[in-house]
């Protein structure tokens, strides 16, 4: 197996990994809705929806007159399997259609995003017969991936203009939160990730490409094996001044008793006699 095979099987293991973690998040749904005006602000602000999409959210609501109607929303997506609708109103066995994704607005704030579905069904009485429209209010909230939907009111009473207006808490639309890492934790993180990568593209290297076993596929393990020697040396070295170090002089025992004196000798026998 040579050094090119074994990069590209890896390479190969590492995309598709890729595709399992990213679970087709890839293809962006908010791009079904479409906008009245195709402004780059206006998709930015659906793109903030992304993760609401493929979702049904519903609410039930019941008037003042006993009437109940139940309200289906999906983002960019069909409710019912309705073509282009994106909000229904249903009463009974009646389904009325009261705003399309295929007319869109998106208005994004701080921390909000507002939806808006025209092209709804016309109205039979009110709102001289124009079309219905949806509006969602989409808030932040940190602490709900998506709540349920809420109905605000119907605003009929006019001659144009009319709406419903809904509202919906997701933590998608929240704004990210700055970075509370120093500049010390930043270094340590990339450090270990480094030193991380180090080691396993190291180990897979010795492993498959030189065909090490045992405690010979960690890198470079001759010289780790001897960094604690390699450490100690060099503490000896920085901190033992062996150059300036002076021997203490010697000194020669001083005997301290008198020597003895050695006996006189006689020459009396030279003397004439």
């Amino acid at each position: 197996m040579t050094a090119g095979t074994v990069i590209m099987s890896l390479v190969a293991v590492t995309f598709q990994l890729l595709l399992l973690v990213g679970g087709g998040r890839a293809v962006d749904t908010t791009t079904n809705c479409k906008l009245t005006s195709e402004i780059q602000k206006e998709r930015d602000a659906l793109k903030l929806l992304e993760p609401l999409t493929n979702k049904m959210f519903s609410v039930v609501e019941k008037t003042a007159d006993d009437k109940t109607y139940t309200y289906d929303f999906q983002v960019c997506g069909d409710v019912g399997g309705m073509k282009g609708a994106g909000l229904v109103q249903k009463d009974g066995t009646k389904t009325v259609i009261i705003g399309s994704y295929n007319s869109t607005q998106a208005i994004h704030g701080s921390d909000w995003v507002m939806l808006i579905y025209g092209d709804g069904e016309k109205y039979d009485k009110h709102c001289s017969g124009e079309n219905r429209r949806a509006i969602v209010m989409i808030s932040c909230d940190r602490n709900t991936a998506a709540s349920d939907l809420q109905v605000v009111l119907e605003n009929r009473e006019r001659d144009k203009d009319c709406f419903y207006l809904f509202e919906l808490d997701t933590s998608a639309v929240c704004p990210a939160l700055p970075s509370k890492l120093s500049v010390g934790s930043i270094l340590i993180l990339t450090a270990v990730c480094c030193f991380a990568a180090y080691l396993i593209g190291g180990f897979l290297y010795m492993r498959l490409v030189v065909g090490a076993k045992g405690v010979e596929q960690f890198p470079h393990y001759a010289f780790w094996s001897e960094i604690g020697n390699l450490s100690a040396d060099g503490c000896d070295f920085v901190c033992r001044s062996r150059g300036n170090r002076r021997e203490p002089h010697t000194h020669t025992a001083v005997a301290t008793e008198a020597p003895e004196e050695e006996p006189e000798e006689r020459d009396d026998h030279l003397l004439p006699m």
